[in-house]
């Protein structure tokens, strides 16, 4: 039998992700970091988009940053949220902290004596970034010496590697760094000097100030945009860095108040008259369509597990992102989005927004409350005769859920919590 061939009209559907809708979904999962290079680089190709840096105000959160993320006992009979110090676990071995690093470098710079002593003060200001932390008068004041006795010293330290260590802010330290790499000159160098300019995209500004044209200036700004504005990130200390809060949650006079960090991100403004003002005005709804999102998901999380803010984390509530996606008319995935990455900092301490969500292991009592309540339960117990891992989950049962043994020492290892055996601990004169 021969084969006939013809033509056939069919009618289908598909999902099509556009360009626009690409660029919507990777601006939602942005946490304030990410969202900051992105409009950068939207603000660096757009003149009609004006971006001012955010200047962060110094909140009672900062003295609160450092091991907060734990399962352990923080000292104040509060615990935060196990998780981070399981994901370092995984990760190879970054070498050597910054300060450690940098007494390492300082005999081939600065000989032993005064100036050594000089040198050390200095490090022992080092933030995690690598800039110092103190102005040189209060350091000299410290010391009892002269302020330009200290900045021969700083002079001196500049040059330990990487290039940017010790710079005393941002504009030092990339010009720093441009040093290093013999480039301080020209275009370059006038863009580190004019660095608020280049942040509000002022091309033709900088142009007439500069005498260089727009082309040369966007070149140079593509090689200041390769340096490392925190050089002292890659250190053991801040190997994996601990951004600012994205969400703040405050008690007000009629309860819980829940807002977004704005000291975190930078604040936009459409220049009328500039070319490309309908890209500004696109990336300016992107940004207030994922503020919004984020906001609204916040809000209803954290109204959720209410209890916990009070209590602390052994006071979470079950929660899955289906059934807050339900309840705000989300997408899961959108949820899913929006929580990564995302941190709220209460007073309580700072966490993860996704680690308050878990599914119910019975009597409404949520997982995540179980884990802190198995850190608290370790950390309160008799060191010389600690709890197994049975006994364990007796006590975790108590409160109505039941918590098999497998699951009190899959908790444990993933608090990194060693067995009963290895927690033991003798008595004093025994």
């Amino acid at each position: 039998m021969a084969s006939r061939s013809g033509i056939q009209v069919m009618q289908t559907q598909r999902l099509a992700l556009t360009g626009s809708l690409q660029t919507a979904l990777r601006v939602l999962r942005m946490d304030a970091a990410g969202l900051t290079r992105y409009l950068e680089e939207q603000a660096a190709e757009t003149p009609a988009l004006a971006l001012t840096p955010a200047l962060p105000a110094l909140g009672d959160w900062l003295p609160r940053w450092s091991g907060l993320y734990t399962g352990s006992s923080r000292g104040d009979g509060r615990f935060g949220l196990g998780g981070l110090d399981q994901a370092q676990a995984d990760l190879p071995d970054p070498g050597p902290s910054l300060m450690q690093h940098v007494i390492e470098a300082l005999p081939a710079l600065v000989p032993a004596g005064p100036d050594r002593r000089i040198a050390l003060a200095l490090a022992e200001t080092l933030e995690p970034t690598g800039w110092l932390g103190r102005p040189l008068d209060q350091i000299a004041q410290g010391l009892g010496i002269s302020p330009e006795a200290v900045e021969a010293v700083l002079l001196q330290v500049q040059h330990i590697e990487p290039a940017g260590l010790f710079a005393r802010d941002l504009a030092e330290c990339l010009r720093l760094q441009a040093r290093d790499a013999g480039l301080l000159q020209g275009a370059l160098a006038g863009l580190i000097d004019h660095l608020p300019l280049v942040a509000e995209g002022r091309w033709s500004d900088l142009s007439a100030l500069l005498g260089q044209d727009e082309a040369a200036l966007r070149q140079a700004f593509a090689t200041l945009r390769s340096f490392n504005p925190k050089p002292g990130t890659g250190f053991a200390a801040v190997a994996s860095p601990l951004p600012e809060p994205d969400i703040l949650a405050r008690r007000g006079d009629k309860g819980w108040v829940v807002s977004l960090n704005r000291s975190s991100l930078p604040s936009l403004e459409i220049e009328e008259g500039q070319p490309g003002g309908a890209r500004a005005r696109a990336v300016l709804r992107l940004v207030e369509s994922r503020n919004a999102t984020l906001l609204a998901v916040a809000q209803a999380v954290l109204e959720h597990q209410c209890p916990a803010l009070e209590a602390g984390p052994v006071a979470l509530r079950p929660l899955t992102m289906q059934e807050l996606a339900d309840r705000l008319g989300l997408h899961k995935s959108t949820v899913s989005r929006v929580v990564a990455g995302t941190s709220v900092d209460t007073p309580l301490g700072t966490w993860w927004l996704r680690a308050l969500f878990s599914p119910d292991m019975g009597a409404g009592t949520g997982a995540a409350a179980l884990r802190a309540r198995l850190a608290q339960l370790v950390a309160e117990e008799d060191k010389s005769a600690p709890h197994s891992d049975e006994a364990l989950a007796g006590l975790l049962s108590d409160g109505g859920a039941v918590v098999a043994r497998r699951t009190v020492a899959k908790y444990r290892a993933a608090l990194r919590i060693a067995p009963a055996h290895r927690r033991r601990q003798r008595r004093s004169g025994a």
